[in-house]
């Protein structure tokens, strides 16, 4: 893992998400890329009549800000021991951050919420930007201060291609911790947890499996539970889902998981 890509804006999630990218690439030796992305075609409006203009000012208030962050964010970059650059992009943030993770090891954003951003990410940045690109998304907690990197993680394991790929996409950050391969009622079985735990083993982390009963919980809200009642610093999960829609692939358990945005979610497709 040797270059992370860093989701960079005006909301005060920022901060979060630089010092985690800061605070792996220091575990790593890795370079930090911060990517400012303003979709500049916001200030193109049209009119009744089909024609169109450009809102001149808020687009250089725009440009100004993002400007200014850019300065920000190098002075104190300059101060950090991690090699970095910054770079600014002028469209949507989704297809920014995925040309720009093209060779990248890591992605790291934010999940959804209430943020105090002038302009606000899509609400669904992870599992958009998860399904776009081949490097795995850490979306963290608005909240978060920094990742702890000797909390419990825990893998959602349901026997899947999806699971067995985020599996390995996480095995930097899962080095030191004790980690829990989670199944909710029987898996689908293509894909025993034994070869997982072996696999995991031979990296020099020493899991375990376990199945949780349900109840009358859904899957996502049981999976969510079993997170919180070990204290989970990071959730492993594959996007699920037979069909190549993102409504399917990003309903259900990813959804709640990305929506809910209690615990950190590492989501690699």
């Amino acid at each position: 893992m040797r270059s992370i890509l860093v989701h960079a804006d005006h909301d005060p999630a920022n901060e979060g998400r630089l010092q985690a990218g800061l605070d792996i690439a220091r575990r790593h030796g890795a370079h930090v890329t911060l990517m400012i992305a303003t979709p500049f075609q916001q200030f193109i409006a049209v009119d009744p009549f089909g024609g169109s203009y450009l809102l001149g000012e808020a687009m250089a208030k725009a440009q100004a800000d993002d400007a200014a962050l850019d300065a920000a964010l190098s002075a104190r970059l300059a101060k950090e021991d991690v090699p970095w650059d910054v770079v600014l992009a002028d469209g949507d943030v989704t297809g920014s951050l995925a040309a720009a993770a093209t060779f990248a090891d890591l992605a790291i954003v934010s999940l959804p919420g209430g943020g105090r951003g002038r302009r606000q990410e899509p609400s669904m940045l992870p599992g958009d930007l998860a399904l776009a690109i081949r490097a795995p998304v850490l979306a963290l907690p608005r909240d978060l201060a920094a990742l702890d990197f000797e909390a419990p993680a825990l893998v959602a394991w349901n026997g899947s291609p999806e699971a067995a790929n985020a599996l390995r996409s996480a095995i930097p950050l899962l080095a030191g911790r004790r980690v829990e391969l989670v199944s909710v009622g029987k898996d689908d079985g293509s894909l025993p947890a034994t070869d997982a735990l072996a696999y995991l083993s031979r990296h020099g982390i020493h899991a375990e499996a376990r199945i949780v009963d349900r109840g009358t919980l859904s899957v996502e809200e049981a999976l969510e539970r079993a997170a919180l009642d070990m204290g989970a610093g990071l959730i492993v999960m594959g996007a699920f889902g037979k069909s190549q829609l993102r409504e399917t692939l990003f309903g259900g358990v990813t959804q709640y998981l990305v929506t809910s945005g209690l615990v950190p979610l590492l989501l690699a497709h």
